[in-house]
């Protein structure tokens, strides 16, 4: 017959795989999001961490004696190192926060899971997928009234700046010059333009064509 240790045991292990079944969904949710949209971190990515947070906080309680939150504390500081591995700088912006946070996020869930509270990591998984499915729409939305991106314009003279700005208060942008440099043969300039979306495709329409500004990148 099986002794009340062994039974316990049974249930035990049985909570335990659901809570594993359940971080495994998490990851791949949240996961499934992140790969559709291409991002640098996806679905297997998600569903290691969202696993792993899971099984070394079950494992913090079981295995942590007096102080059942030793292994789980260190979680936190190794999906730091993580995350900071999904952000990069490319020469204009800084990519990579949202999936950073997410990756942050998704650990936090597999420890709720771990520790028993799966309804409210259950909750905060449909929160973190409504933050990035549906709020995107919303910073979509945002954009399209105040884009702001950065204009690298080459020019033949330093004397070409003021045929800049007359450039950008035809097109309803406002510029802010933030770097400048200058050798015989041109002039390179850095300018950030805030305006509308649209405003900003007629502007670089008309750099395709114009006959001043030699080079441009954005």
């Amino acid at each position: 017959m099986m002794t009340l240790s062994a039974f316990i045991d049974a249930i035990s292990l049985q909570n335990e795989l659901v809570q594993i079944l359940v971080s495994l969904l998490i990851g791949l949710l949240i996961g499934g999001e992140r790969e559709y949209h291409n991002k640098s971190a996806g679905l297997r990515t998600f569903i290691l961490i969202s696993f792993g947070a899971c099984l070394c906080t079950i494992l913090s309680i079981k295995i942590g004696g007096s102080s059942p939150d030793r292994i789980a504390a260190n979680i936190i500081t190794g999906i730091g190192f993580l995350g900071a591995g999904a952000i990069f700088k490319d020469e204009n912006k800084v990519s990579g926060i949202t999936t950073a946070s997410t990756i942050w996020a998704t650990a936090s869930l597999g420890m709720c899971v771990g520790s028993g509270h799966i309804a409210l990591a259950i909750f905060g998984a449909v929160l973190v997928w409504f933050v990035l499915y549906v709020m995107a729409t919303v910073q979509n939305w945002i954009d399209q009234y105040n884009k702001i991106i950065d204009y690298k314009l080459t020019l033949p003279s330093i004397n070409d700046i003021a045929y800049c700005e007359a450039l950008f208060q035809q097109f309803g942008l406002k510029s802010t010059l933030l770097r400048e440099a200058k050798s015989p043969q041109q002039c390179v300039l850095t300018w950030r333009l805030a305006g509308r979306y649209a405003q900003h495709q007629a502007f670089l329409a008309k750099l395709r064509l114009d006959a001043v500004i030699e080079t441009y990148q954005y």
